[in-house]
């Protein structure tokens, strides 16, 4: 009942009947309550941070994956990643001129808005939709770096509710959004990528796709240390393998 503490009417706090505005108005009621340097946090995470954050991801997941013995094949899965994110803002421009919904604060006076200015549609949010294209098609490289960016892309659409920017409808169409984008088209993008990091591969450019240093492939069946012989007592690497097949 936060809207009530705020001061609001009941059927405006709620939103009556619509679950969509009564959630809006929950989670947009935190930022009345939070302290001024806490509501310019999430805004910066908001409109920025988040953004940044999966950028630092993507830099840490393309020095791992070229360590790979399939090194090639990842990184085209990590190229997928911002080309994915392009598209699926790409897409988002007619979804947007067709629904034509105004922004939330254009309609509940109330809401506490952080960021001011936009002027363009709401629905559907375009940082949910880039930043889950990311996480997505990150998943589709490595299991691992996919998971926390599908959930940075999540704490993406949180933000954008808290500060009073887009109805939760908006963040969950984006997120719908970015992973159809991610996962339909990831087939095609992986033919089309995968051939051109074998090449540079192959070129003085290789160390763009591969380390000089690659992981030890896993040990053949022959190969297998005895039942109840540790890796570390043999002095053999340990090595496990949480990627998807890009």
């Amino acid at each position: 009942m936060a809207g009530l503490a705020m001061g609001y009417p009941m059927t405006e706090a709620r939103g009556g009947s619509n679950p969509d505005t009564s959630t809006l108005y929950d989670i947009n009621g935190l930022a009345k309550d939070a302290p001024g340097w806490l509501d310019r946090t999430m805004e910066f995470i908001g409109e920025y941070g988040i953004i940044l954050g999966l950028a630092v991801l993507m830099l840490f997941a393309w020095w791992s994956l070229r360590r790979r013995q399939d090194a090639p094949a990842a990184v085209a899965a990590l190229l997928w990643a911002p080309l994915a994110a392009g598209i699926a803002l790409l897409v988002n421009i007619p979804i947007r001129g067709f629904v034509k919904r105004p922004r939330p604060f254009l309609d509940h006076p109330g809401l506490e808005v952080l960021v001011k200015g936009k002027t363009d549609y709401s629905f559907v949010s375009d940082h949910a939709t880039l930043t889950m294209a990311i996480g997505v098609a990150l998943f589709v490289a490595n299991r691992k770096y996919g998971l926390i960016g599908i959930g940075l892309a999540v704490l993406e659409g949180f933000c954008r509710v808290y500060m009073g920017v887009h109805y939760p409808t908006d963040v969950i169409g984006g997120l719908a959004l970015g992973t159809a984008v991610a996962l339909l088209l990831a087939p095609l993008a992986m033919m089309l990528l995968t051939p051109l990091t074998r090449t540079v591969a192959r070129t003085r450019a290789a160390w763009l796709v591969r380390s000089a240093r690659p992981l030890a492939p896993p040990l053949a069946a022959a190969e297998a240390p005895v039942a109840g012989t540790a890796d570390s007592e043999r002095g053999l690497p340990r090595h496990r393998d949480n990627d998807l097949a890009a």
